[in-house]
């Protein structure tokens, strides 16, 4: 696993909630293209059920970074998009059930308008550090 270093309170930043305001290390990069919650036949998980998307787009990331040789230890950015701010608690809790609060990572939440398709109700993307 690279060593990765987190700085929730930079100097003059107010305290991080929920995540990491600054996280750096060496290695390899690795980009995870935003997932939404489809299964793995493109079936859609959850319709309208948030905390059932951010379940499922969490396990697809969990698939991509090991398909990368990583787990959520070595994220050290998420962004998540969703149509409502409203299911941010939804993505949070799925979040923690893979992240250990001592290792959060940076992010950013975006309200958008819609995504690629009017059923998806959050897209998340993930930035991971391995070891060189």
């Amino acid at each position: 696993m690279t060593e990765l270093t987190r700085i929730p309170a930079p100097d003059g930043v107010a305290p991080a909630t929920g995540y990491t305001h600054v996280v750096m290390g060496t290695g390899r990069f690795v980009a995870i293209s935003g997932q939404v919650a489809l299964d793995e036949d493109g079936k859609l998980v959850g319709e309208n059920d948030p905390a059932a998307q951010a379940r499922q787009t969490f396990e697809n990331l969990r698939r991509c970074l090991a398909a990368a040789g990583a787990t959520f230890d070595d994220v050290i950015k998420l962004t998540y998009y969703v149509t409502d701010m409203a299911h941010i608690p939804a993505v949070r809790a799925a979040r923690d059930a893979c992240i250990s609060p001592d290792r959060l990572p940076a992010s950013t939440a975006v309200q958008v308008a819609g995504l690629v398709r009017p059923e998806f109700l959050m897209e998340i993307e993930a930035y991971a550090i391995l070891p060189e």
